[in-house]
């Protein structure tokens, strides 16, 4: 299929062939044309499928039919909720790219910065308006959004913003925007809770799917390290002084643990930055800027902050710490072999973490490349259950006092590299 087969107006068709694109992907071929028809739609799609030109590209089309080319005040007609600033503002962009042969006009609103120009643009007037939820309500308490004339409401990264505690907050939303919209629901992972969203909040939706949560991309090559959890800053640093590794988006479970890991590779001289939620919405901007333009070479970042990093090259992803939930692998990893690009997934995973790593091989059904020739083992092999026990060097087992001497020792003789 074309775009051309989709029945596009002929300003969008011009807007996407200039930005190269000729066929549209799997999520944009399903979803559009029910979109166009005025169905409801909950859409999974991971990162890097195109879902946000799956969404918008239809929502123009249908809007420039009915908006023209007036000049009469504008009123909003189309609201996208997503739960970060970074995600808003990539919305924002393909809005204006794929409507740039069109009278519409969009708006990006987040908290974290004054809201005078964000007052200033609304007062005159927008067709499409894109926030977070925070901000949203807030300047809707005031009484500068007006939702009478909306059409459509989307809901863009619905798994995320449960994750982030938005629920009530996008309760809120619904009940303020009209009965009689169209509804879009798009989510990178498709868990019972979201189903229950949009049992509430849709009509009657369409369901549609183009990668199934359990698989990974084919080009992504993916490795995995057992290490030691101490040791798992030293193997890092390894990795990259050893194999070269730039331009690396390395995930970590907390905002304590990614400045630490920042602190320990500035000490040795490798240029790092992080990015999660205790940043301010700036300063997470500027470091992901500078990300993108490769001015920084490590990005140490929590799952949260992470769903604002849209970038087609990225070769390599690191799992630093292992996540407790097997979707959010699969969805990490999606990160790097985008654009048709291949990618190469290293994680590291030590014995406390061994459980999810076992519950990630069951999700993903795919035999990961174990990388054993790496100075940070698990300093006790995992026991093989068919292996028989060698007796012929067995020797009696020291006295616990000499034991608790040696342990002490070995301590007081271990150099770390941070």
């Amino acid at each position: 299929m074309l775009f051309e087969d989709l029945s596009l107006s002929k300003s969008i068709q011009r807007a996407v062939f200039e930005e190269g694109y000729t066929s549209p992907t799997p999520i944009q071929e399903k979803a559009i044309p029910f979109i166009l028809a005025g169905k409801d739609l909950v859409g999974c799609a991971q990162t890097g499928t195109g879902k946000t030109a799956a969404f918008a590209i239809p929502i123009i089309h249908n809007l420039h039919r009915m908006v023209g080319s007036s000049k009469k005040q504008k009123e909003i007609r189309c609201l996208v909720v997503t739960p970060t600033r970074e995600l808003a503002v990539q919305i924002g962009v393909s809005f204006d790219t794929y409507g740039k042969y069109t009278n519409l006009k969009q708006l990006t609103i987040f908290g974290g910065v004054s809201q005078l120009a964000q007052v200033d643009q609304l007062k005159k007037g927008v067709d499409i308006l894109i926030a977070t939820p925070g901000r949203l309500l807030d300047l809707h308490k005031q009484g500068f959004i007006d939702f009478d004339s909306l059409h459509y409401l989307v809901l863009d990264e619905s798994d995320l913003m449960l994750d982030m505690g938005f629920i009530n907050d996008v309760r809120k939303i619904v009940k303020l925007v009209p009965t009689n919209r169209q509804t879009l629901l798009f989510s990178a992972t498709m868990p019972m809770a979201i189903r229950e969203l949009a049992d509430t909040f849709l009509n009657k939706p369409e369901y549609v799917s183009v990668t199934p949560v359990s698989s990974t991309a084919e080009i992504i090559e993916q490795r995995v390290y057992f290490v030691g959890k101490e040791d798992k800053r030293a193997l890092l640093y390894h990795l990259i002084r050893n194999e070269n590794l730039n331009n690396l988006l390395v995930f970590v479970r907390t905002k304590h643990g990614a400045d630490n890991v920042v602190k320990a590779l500035k000490k040795h001289d490798v240029n790092a930055e992080a990015i999660h939620g205790d940043k301010s919405q700036n300063a997470r901007q500027r470091v992901l800027d500078s990300f993108k333009n490769k001015e920084i070479s490590v990005l140490v970042a929590t799952d949260i902050a992470a769903r604002g990093i849209d970038i087609e090259s990225l070769p390599y992803v690191i799992n630093f710490d292992l996540p407790n939930i097997p979707e959010t692998y699969v969805h990490r990893i999606g990160r790097t072999g985008r654009a048709g690009n291949g990618g190469i997934s290293i994680s590291f995973c030590s014995k406390d973490e061994e459980p999810y790593w076992k519950d990630i091989q069951k999700l993903i059904k795919v035999n990961v490349k174990t990388i054993n020739d790496h100075p940070y083992p698990w300093k006790d092999e995992v026991p093989n259950p068919d292996a028989k026990p060698d007796l012929r060097n067995m020797k009696k087992p020291e006295g616990k006092e000499t034991n608790s001497r040696k342990s002490e020792a070995s301590k007081k003789n271990k150099k770390r590299w941070y």
